[in-house]
């Protein structure tokens, strides 16, 4: 199905603290992102060319209790930040979703500057109940990639390596289908256990914290 890494999600409690955190410990610059109309989240980008961390967090406690997605991020956010989920990116996403049983929904959001960010997702809903599945995502023609925003990191060019998820590897394998995917599956409580991000200084390796 051509699959893509797409972006990984950290759920966090504060934007800004999240954002200053990264900056000073790991040296990973973020641009603000904006709001998820309906979700009760918005979120902070950390470009990385053709991946992206999205950092994300409730900013309206009423309304993300209203949606999975808003309630999947309120139970695992944390001061430090907690691995959340993933997505890959795809541009046959009708066919995945038929494949899947899985039903297609629109989502967007405004920038600062103003530009409207638009999408295709699926299993979204799937994936916030059963982590650390992804889901699949695939970015309107003449949306501007959100990996690709201009931000400087300490080390310069930063890019996702690898990605290590505990749960059953066959069902990855049936969810995913044939893929080439960075991952790496082992036995353990279901999430994503390590986000594995290579720069010229080095691996620097975001983790599930102990909170």
């Amino acid at each position: 199905m051509g699959l893509e890494l797409d972006h990984v999600l950290i759920a966090v409690a504060d934007l800004g603290s999240a954002a200053r955190e990264f900056e000073t410990r790991y040296g990973l610059a973020s641009i603000e992102g904006g709001r998820h109309p309906g979700w009760g989240t918005a979120n902070r980008i950390v470009p990385l060319g053709e991946t992206y961390v999205e950092l994300i967090a409730v900013v309206d406690e009423a309304e993300a209790a209203k949606t999975a997605v808003g309630r999947w991020v309120a139970q695992v956010r944390s001061e430090l930040g907690r691995p959340l989920g993933w997505a890959v990116r795809t541009h046959e996403l009708d066919d995945v979703a038929r494949r899947l049983g899985l039903t297609v929904g629109a989502g967007s959001r405004a920038t600062p500057g103003g530009a409207v960010l638009r999408w295709r997702s699926a299993g979204l809903d799937e994936a916030a109940a059963e982590p650390p599945l992804p889901f699949f995502i695939e970015w309107a023609q003449g949306t501007p990639f959100p990996g690709r925003a201009s931000a400087t990191h300490r080390d310069g060019h930063v890019k996702l390596a690898r990605l290590v998820l505990q749960g059953e590897p066959d069902r990855f394998a049936a969810w995913l289908g044939q893929h080439d995917l960075p991952i790496t599956v082992r036995a353990g409580a279901p999430g994503v256990a390590e986000i594995v991000l290579s720069s010229s200084g080095g691996e620097i390796v975001l983790e599930r914290s102990s909170e």
